[in-house]
C-alpha cells in the first residue's frame, strides 16, 4: 500500500477542512468583494455616459443610438464557459476514481473551453474598439473593460493552472491521492464561472 504523507493531503484545520482548501475559500471570499465592487461601479456609472456607443439602444435629444452589445454572440460564449464547469466536474470525478486517462481528457477539454471563451472575448473587445469604445472613450467604456478585463484575466489564470495540471498528469504526478490539487483548481474555476453569470446578467441583459 502506498504511504501518503500529510504534505500530500494537507493538514486539517479546526474546521475539519484541509488548510489549503480553507485558504482557497478565504481567497474566493475576498474575490467576491473585489468583483462585487467592480459590478457595483459599473452599474453606478452605466447610465451616466453621454458619449456613444452605448451598451443598449438609447435615445438622446431625439437621436436614437443602437446598443453595442451582441447578446446572441455573448450568450454562446457564456454557454461555452458554463459547459467548462461540467467538464471540470467530470475531470475531478475521474481522478478520484483513479481513471487518470479520462481525467486528463476532461482537464484538457476544460482548458480548451476556457481558451475558446477568451478568444470570443478578444473578438468582442476588438469589435467594440472598431465601434469606438475604449477604456478612455467614456465612463461606460472604462468600467466595462475593467470589469470584463479582470474577469478574463482570471479565466486566463485558470487555464494556465489547468494546463499545469495536465502536464503533471503526463508526468504521472496527478493521482487520486493528490486529487485535492484538481479539486482546488475546480473551486477556482467554478467561482470564475459563477462570476461570469453575474456579469452576463447585470452587464449584458439588464438594461
Amino acid at each position: 500500500m502506498q504511504h501518503v504523507t500529510p504534505a500530500e493531503h494537507g493538514m486539517e484545520t479546526s474546521t475539519g477542512l484541509d488548510n489549503r482548501k480553507l485558504l482557497m475559500w478565504l481567497f474566493l471570499a475576498s474575490e467576491c468583494l473585489f468583483f462585487g465592487s467592480l459590478v457595483a461601479t459599473y452599474l453606478l456609472y452605466k447610465g451616466r455616459s453621454t458619449t456613444p456607443p452605448f451598451p443598449h439602444d438609447t435615445t438622446i435629444a431625439g437621436v436614437e443610438y443602437s446598443g453595442i452589445y451582441d447578446i446572441p454572440f455573448t450568450s454562446v460564449s457564456s454557454f461555452v464557459l458554463l459547459m467548462s464547469s461540467l467538464t471540470m466536474v467530470l475531470a475531478l470525478a475521474a481522478l478520484q476514481r483513479d481513471n487518470r486517462r479520462a481525467a486528463q481528457v476532461w482537464i484538457l477539454a476544460t482548458a480548451l473551453l476556457g481558451i475558446t471563451f477568451l478568444a470570443g472575448q478578444a473578438f468582442e473587445f476588438t469589435e467594440f474598439y472598431h465601434e469606438g469604445l475604449t477604456v478612455s472613450s467614456s465612463v461606460f467604456g472604462s468600467t466595462f473593460f475593467v470589469l470584463t478585463g479582470f474577469h478574463g484575466t482570471h479565466v486566463a489564470v485558470g487555464v494556465l493552472i489547468l494546463l499545469s495540471l495536465f502536464v503533471m498528469g503526463l508526468r504521472g504526478r496527478l493521482t487520486s491521492e493528490r486529487s485535492l490539487n484538481l479539486e482546488l483548481a475546480g473551486l477556482y474555476w467554478h467561482f470564475v464561472d459563477v462570476v461570469w453569470i453575474v456579469i452576463f446578467t447585470f452587464v449584458y441583459l439588464i438594461q
